[in-house]
């Protein structure tokens, strides 16, 4: 290949790719409406968009990966925390984590309810954005700090979740496919909670689980319906304000923190399943 040929082919590369470049580019805006959902930015919306940059949330945390990496990725946070939980944490994240403790500090942002009504209605519209899996392995947000979490945060970071085949072989042990559904469902539980006893994350600990809720029962101030263990463990995946744990991080206003939402989201054999599995850890 010659001078004028190799210019040739050059310009010709470059052409080529600077058509396909704003072919893709052209493409991408045809579908920006439909996969962000644009219909259900509503002023709320907007207006929470400006509180994330009036505050300079990005200085610290990443939208679909973009931003600082000091602090959590919250692409999804909604779908792993519900709205009661992020209200009370946003009003005062030292109740839930402190440097001391966690080796976490998040500021006070002093924000009013309106912001904070409002940065949470953005930040649910951002986390049913159809991003096509991107990030692949954001930071979630998990105790990682805390003695005993980090197998939650293993699973939860890029470990993929139970395959057909692996299934298939646990359809016959509920145990099996409840272990695999704790880290698998949505929200996954194991974003919030450890299994290790004393490990506090989102949630409490579940590790004892089976042992506590037998005391649980018996005691005065059980206001729920559950007469044995298994019981108590479906009536707090279904109906998890029957028993509010104490401590100000897991609950307010008399509501638990945990979604209420596996009763509908959740088929009644993984239901089944879950309980098989926490019923184990006593």
């Amino acid at each position: 290949m010659n001078k004028r040929q190799s210019r040739l082919f050059a310009i010709g590369a470059t052409a080529l790719s600077a058509l396909a470049f704003l072919g893709l580019t052209i493409d991408s805006h045809r579908q920006f409406g439909t996969l962000t959902h644009a219909e259900n930015i509503t002023p709320a919306v907007a207006h929470g968009k400006d509180v994330w940059h009036k505050y300079n949330c990005i200085n610290c945390h990443t939208l679909f990966g973009e931003g600082a990496y000091y602090a959590p990725d919250l692409t999804k946070i909604t779908q792993h925390r519900g709205a009661a939980y992020l209200q009370a944490y946003l009003r005062d994240p030292a109740r839930f984590y402190d440097e001391k403790r966690s080796r976490r500090l998040m500021p006070t942002q002093n924000l009013s309810e309106s912001e904070i009504t409002d940065v949470i209605a953005f930040l649910d519209w951002v986390s049913k954005v159809d991003n096509q899996d991107w990030p692949p392995r954001p930071i979630l947000v998990v105790g990682t700090a805390l003695p005993g979490a980090d197998q939650a945060a293993k699973r939860e970071s890029g470990v993929a979740a139970p395959t057909a085949d692996r299934s298939a072989a646990s359809a016959q042990d509920p145990i099996a496919s409840g272990q695999a559904l704790f880290s698998a469902v949505t929200p996954p539980c194991a974003v919030c909670h450890s299994v290790t006893p004393g490990v506090n994350m989102a949630g409490p600990s579940l590790g004892g689980i089976a042992t506590r809720a037998q005391q649980r029962i018996a005691t005065a101030d059980y206001k729920g319906r559950a007469k044995d263990v298994p019981s108590y463990i479906r009536e707090s995946i279904e109906h998890p304000s029957a028993y509010i744990v104490p401590g100000t991080m897991y609950s307010s206003n008399g509501q638990s923190f945990m979604p209420s939402t596996y009763a509908s989201s959740l088929k009644p054999e993984q239901i089944d399943q879950l309980v098989a599995y926490l019923a184990t850890l006593k």
